[in-house]
């Protein structure tokens, strides 16, 4: 009895250094070869708030790319440098985890001022610091899914720190896109013979169709609107866990952080979609979009993109992917990024 006693005892205490060793396992980036590289994980005070900062790049005299991350609250970090290594040769590529959201969430501070035109505040402050320690006047702004939401608002606002604005599964009118992916989910649903997600897409007909609610994304990403070529990173628990970026806290963070922006933040893109907001930029507009995305539906950014008035824009398509080109096409995101941006 005392052995099993002791056995207990010593399996409890060592289940409990285990967690401990998880929840504090200090987090890095992996170092980048080259005397001009940078390689940083680190907090960094921004508008009143930490935000947790990565920088990447061979050689910090190339151009910046200024990452804003969509959700709201889903930080791209920890799986940035599975995708970026191409990026990475020829940029310096900077991510942000935005207020309330993973390694930025911090669980005593208030956060009920959290608000879009407050993310707009601090991705500019954000610009501010990143051309100053880099030596850059201008940055490449690049804003995917929810980031396009406050992305495309920054470049609106201060035009002159931004080389372009680059929108990657750009949001547009919602209502219209979230109809259209309705649409999409019911009709794979149909032709894969379930019955039952056909009855449940069908039971929120009403409220999409009103611009009450988003599709839920668990269909989407069940019939391929959210990704083609990768599994769904976004929200992968474990593959965070695994990464050099995130350690167990963190993920805990993630996962509190998120719920707590969406709670906030999503009823400000549905009762205020981004065409009312902004319909004009003094700058280089690129629309990047998949053929396949139904989170943010290529027709609708097309829509968009017609509407708006700018000097120079383009919307390029890419033909085999869904709402993470940048990712699932990463060799042919790269060229294109290169044939922009240095072969002027």
């Amino acid at each position: 009895m005392k052995k099993l006693k002791k056995f207990i005892i010593y399996v409890g205490v060592s289940l409990l250094l285990i967690l401990a060793i998880a929840l504090f396992f200090p987090t890095w980036t992996p170092s980048i070869k080259g005397e001009n590289s940078i390689s940083v994980l680190e907090q960094v005070e921004i508008n009143g708030s930490g935000h947790e900062i990565m920088i990447r790049g061979k050689d910090k005299d190339n151009p910046v790319i200024l990452f804003v991350h969509g959700g709201p609250g889903c930080p791209e970090m920890p799986y940035a440098t599975k995708y970026q290594d191409l990026l990475e040769t020829k940029f310096t590529v900077v991510h942000y985890d935005q207020r309330a959201s993973g390694k930025s969430y911090h669980f005593f501070e208030d956060y009920s001022n959290l608000s879009s035109d407050l993310l707009v505040e601090d991705l500019l402050a954000m610009t501010d610091y990143i051309s100053e320690r880099l030596g850059k006047e201008k940055v490449i702004l690049m804003g995917h899914s929810y980031g396009s939401y406050i992305g495309i608002q920054a470049a609106s606002k201060a035009p002159e720190k931004y080389e372009a604005y680059i929108g990657i599964g750009q949001t547009s009118e919602t209502k219209e896109s979230e109809i259209e992916t309705l649409n999409y989910t019911i009709q794979q649903a149909h032709k894969a013979g379930n019955k039952d997600d056909v009855s449940s897409l069908q039971k929120v007909m009403e409220k999409v169709e009103n611009g009450e609610m988003f599709v839920p994304r668990t269909y989407v990403n069940k019939y391929g609107g959210a990704t083609r070529l990768i599994d769904n990173p976004d929200g992968d628990n474990l593959s965070m866990l695994l990464s050099e970026e995130y350690n167990l806290l963190d993920v805990i963070r993630y996962n509190v952080g998120a719920g707590y922006s969406q709670k906030f933040l999503v009823k400000e893109v549905l009762q205020n979609p981004i065409p009312e907001k902004v319909t004009k930029l003094d700058l280089p507009v690129y629309f990047v979009m998949g053929k396949y995305d139904y989170m943010t539906t290529s027709k609708a950014a097309k829509k968009y993109f017609d509407s708006i008035e700018a000097n120079q824009k383009a919307f390029i398509t890419f033909d085999k992917s869904a709402h993470y080109p940048q990712f699932e096409e990463k060799e042919k995101f790269f060229e294109w990024m290169c044939d922009t941006f240095l072969s002027k």
